[in-house]
Parts: structure tokens; sequence; C-alpha cells
């Protein structure tokens, strides 16, 4: 038996025709009623972060992976040491260390704890 159904996309209507195969047919379902619609999302303002200056010069380390930032190990002025861990980054339900790529003054932290990052964007410079 084929069943006939119009579909909108993207505000283009399509008129498909499909054949049941097997089973109990579902009962018809208006399409506009099972599509959800995004709810509104209210954010928090946003927790200020430390930075030394915009124009800072210095090695900046970005992102390994997308994920989200538990924990920020080091402040705006700290030396570090190479290898030493700068931020734990929670990616796919594990935790993950950033470290420094090099030994130096942190000049700029980019992040806040609990802001999702993508993978490439800037964490923290290092001069």
């Amino acid at each position: 038996m084929l069943r006939k159904f119009k579909i909108t996309i993207d505000g283009t209507e399509y008129l498909v025709e499909m054949e049941e195969i097997g089973g109990t047919p579902a009962p018809a379902v208006p399409v506009a009623a099972s599509v959800r619609q995004p709810s509104p999302v209210t954010m928090a303002a946003p927790i200020p972060t430390p930075v030394a200056s915009q124009n800072t010069v210095g090695d900046t380390l970005p992102a390994p992976m997308p994920g989200s930032i538990l924990k920020l190990l080091v402040k705006v002025g700290d030396e570090v040491k190479e290898n030493q861990p700068l931020i734990i980054l929670e990616a796919m339900k594990m935790e993950n260390e950033v470290v420094a790529n090099h030994a130096g003054k942190v000049s700029a932290i980019n992040v806040a704890v609990g802001e999702n990052v993508n993978a490439g964007d800037a964490l923290i410079t290092i001069q």
C-alpha cells in the first residue's frame, strides 16, 4: 500500500510516496506537531577572565580538541616550566591536561572555568 506524505523543508513543500512494507501502521501525526522548536537558552553573564593586555606578544596555546574547561592551574603572571600542566580540559568524559610547550611567564588566560572551547581556540599565552 502506498502512502502519501506532504513534507516541508526550508519552506519548500515536497510530496512523498512511501510503500508500507510491514508491521502495523502508525497513526498519522501532523509533521508540524512532531517538530520541536528549540527553546531559548538563557545564559548567565560570562565570568570575566584575567587578561594582561590585548596586544600581548607571546606563544598562544590552542585547544587540542573541543571540550569544557574544568580547572585553571595557573594565573596571569605565573612562571611556568616546559610540560607543566596549565589547564584541565574535559572532552568525551575524560580529563585532559593542556601543558606548556615552553618555559615562560603566563601573560594571558583566554578562557574561564566552565567555558566550552573548540579545537584551535586560544587558551593561554606564554611569553
